[in-house]
């Protein structure tokens, strides 16, 4: 399996090419959210999609699990989902039957990390149970919040769709914390969207990552996993 990274100085002509070949995916906030495509996104109840043209049931190849262009596609279009709270069209990327794991520090912890299912996910707006989701570096208290209240301190605390750094199956920024994503998800390939600390004051602390983990299945790319990395204790 290939590993890479994207720098900054081509990062923005690599976005380009997916959001014009792959989706409509536009990370400058100017263009209305993305559409559906069958090769890459999955329809929110895991069936084969319907051949439009002929009636008759789609016949496209599954993927390439080791072509990174694809999935690189799949998590620009998660990216821009949670900038844009668009849960139903995120919703659509969830594994039909594994659901989405929520890790809120750089390590895998199956045993206390909250899953959800493609439904949860459709439905986060109205949803405003008080869920436990871990427990908070340092202090230990249980991370206990609503849905919405958890992705905005957990998932999508800055604007990912503006990082200088992209790994596919690597990890670009960590600090002390246990990197156990690959250990945890066999099978499975990320990409890890990457704020590297900006200042020098801050000693490197600033930094956060926004890591989704898929699940190549049939022709299509499973949304299985979010890790949001940050500096800990």
């Amino acid at each position: 399996m290939k590993r890479f990274l994207i720098f900054p100085c081509i990062l923005s002509l690599v976005i380009g090419l997916l959001a014009g070949i792959l989706l409509p995916i536009d990370l400058s906030g100017k263009e209305p959210p993305p559409t559906l495509n069958n090769n890459l996104v999955p329809p929110a109840n895991g069936s084969q999609p319907a051949d439009s043209g002929s009636g008759a049931a789609s016949s496209a190849a599954p993927l390439d699990a080791e072509d990174n262009f694809p999935l690189l596609g799949a998590a620009c279009a998660v990216n821009r989902c949670l900038q844009r709270q668009d849960w139903a069209t995120l919703s659509a990327y969830v594994h039909p039957e594994r659901g989405v794991t929520f890790t809120p520090y750089s390590t895998v912890t199956p045993s206390s990390d909250r899953n959800f299912t493609a439904d949860q996910i459709k439905n986060l707006a109205q949803d405003q149970t008080v869920y436990t989701w871990g427990f908070e570096d340092g202090r230990g208290d249980p991370i206990q919040m609503t849905a919405l209240q958890y992705f905005g301190r957990y998932v999508y605390d800055r604007d990912y769709t503006q990082v200088p750094q992209i790994g596919v199956d690597r990890i670009m920024t960590g600090g002390n914390a246990l990197e156990n994503l690959a250990e945890a998800y066999p099978g499975c390939r990320f990409v890890d969207f990457s704020f590297p600390s900006a200042d020098p004051v801050n000693d490197g602390l600033d930094w956060s990552s926004l890591k989704l983990v898929f699940q190549p299945e049939g022709e299509h790319w499973y949304l299985v996993g979010v890790v949001h990395g940050e500096w800990t204790i």
